[in-house]
């Protein structure tokens, strides 16, 4: 009985406690018309709920996302099809889509009356100022009795993914330098320099053309030989990101580690589109991926875009103090090609490391964010000659340094990184230092 009661609305339940009252009051008062009245507000509630219980209704649903991927503080459209796929028409129905509170408040939403085959749609937009990913839906219905009386909830189990990914910010094209990397069994090497003497040939393959033979190597291996320099080349660039929680300041999308992340999405792209083939490292060399398993490493030109920010818009900051990099092994992975890195607090126990990624031919830019000028514990004068000393050991390195603040202008970041010169900061901004 309990359980049945639980499906009445407010104005069901106050209509079965008067009923109840009447027949109390007709039996004291040896009423008939009275106890007429309570069995008549009796039964209403519960005819409805019979009836509501008893109608198999057969509904379906389908939720469409548009985009399934958006930037922070920009909206996705959500549109939500019930389809009525039984013999009988419905009544009221209000439907309900679980909505995360990052993206707002649950949508609800009144339908009327659908008849057999009949299907309605309603759409709402989400926004969100965090990146990350979110789950809408199940959808939730609420068959409702023609008098409003009683309501069962029905549920469905699909939900929809939304990638709230980091602010991509259109970066200046300036010359960069980087190694040339070759696929396939290719090794690096400066391409503008190979000639003739330089070609390094293969034994012949069935399909190889004749006119690539190379006659000085057969005639030495006395094997037919063929050239390899009409292989096609592609230039690497592998993207560090700071992920040490102790590397950052501040909290929610206003700390400093969100803005290393827009950052490095922003580099990331802006190298993919002219050609890069991207490794997305954080500071143990491990690629980064998102929930799609696709780790960013190697990945050619355009390809690695949607992948970098997919992984980046999940990715978190860690507890770890000391990154892997001085592992030698591991940080191979992160030396061949173009080198940026976007770096939080320089602590001097990884200074060193990170200076060591780069090689002796490769072109290596450091972007450095001023963790302490963020909102957070008061700056002092330590903070500042770490990170004077730091950024000296960096450029002793080879290393194109640029330290950043809060509000920075990335795109004059960026070019102060290509011209390999210029002041420490970019733009000037107020710090607090105690004597």
């Amino acid at each position: 009985m309990g359980e049945a009661l639980r499906h009445l609305t407010a104005r069901g339940r106050w209509l079965f406690g008067l009923g109840i009252v009447g027949l109390m009051l007709s039996l004291m008062l040896s009423q008939r018309d009275l106890m007429r009245i309570g069995i008549f507000l009796l039964a209403l509630p519960v005819l409805s709920l019979l009836m509501v219980s008893r109608t198999r209704y057969r509904l379906s649903s389908a939720r469409g996302l548009r985009p399934h991927q958006i930037e922070v503080d920009s909206t996705a459209t959500c549109v939500v099809r019930v389809q009525n796929v039984s013999k009988l028409p419905s009544g009221l129905l209000m439907i309900e889509d679980t909505v995360p509170w990052q993206l707002g408040h649950n949508q609800r939403f009144i339908l009327d009356r659908l008849g057999t085959g009949n299907r309605r749609d309603v759409r709402y937009e989400v926004s969100a100022s965090l990146r990350g990913r979110y789950d809408i839906g199940p959808l939730r219905v609420q068959l409702v009795d023609p008098f409003g009386l009683c309501q069962m909830t029905r549920r469905f189990t699909t939900t929809d993914s939304l990638t709230v990914v980091p602010h991509v910010i259109a970066l200046p094209s300036v010359p960069l330098v980087g190694d040339w990397t070759g696929m396939g069994e290719s090794r690096s090497r400066a391409v503008a320099n190979s000639g003739e003497d330089d070609v390094v040939p293969r034994e012949y393959r069935t399909g190889d053309e004749l006119r690539r033979v190379h006659w000085k190597s057969t005639a030495r291996s006395g094997e037919l030989m063929v050239r390899r320099e009409e292989q096609p080349w592609r230039t690497r660039a592998t993207v560090l990101l700071d992920t040490r929680a102790a590397g950052h300041r501040g909290e929610g999308v206003s700390s400093s580690f969100e803005w290393a992340v827009t950052a490095a999405a922003s580099i990331s792209c802006h190298l993919a589109r002219r050609g890069f083939a991207l490794r997305l490292l954080d500071f143990d060399a491990t690629p980064l991926s998102g929930d799609s398993r696709i780790a960013v490493d190697g990945i050619a030109a355009l390809d690695a875009e949607r992948p970098v920010l997919d992984a980046l818009a999940v990715v978190s900051t860690s507890k770890d103090e000391v990154p892997r990099l001085v592992d030698a092994t591991v940080r191979e992975r992160a030396r061949d090609g173009l080198v940026v890195a976007v770096i939080g607090s320089l602590d001097p126990g990884y200074v060193e490391k990170v200076a060591a990624v780069r090689n002796g031919r490769g072109t290596a830019l450091a972007l450095i964010v001023d963790a302490a000028a963020w909102p957070g514990p008061r700056r002092t004068a330590e903070d500042g000659a770490r990170l004077d000393a730091g950024a000296a050991l960096l450029r002793a390195a080879g290393w194109r340094v640029v330290v950043c603040g809060p509000g920075e202008d990335l795109p004059a970041a960026w070019r102060a990184l290509a011209r390999g010169h210029g002041p420490a900061r970019t733009t000037s901004f107020t710090s607090q230092v105690t004597p």
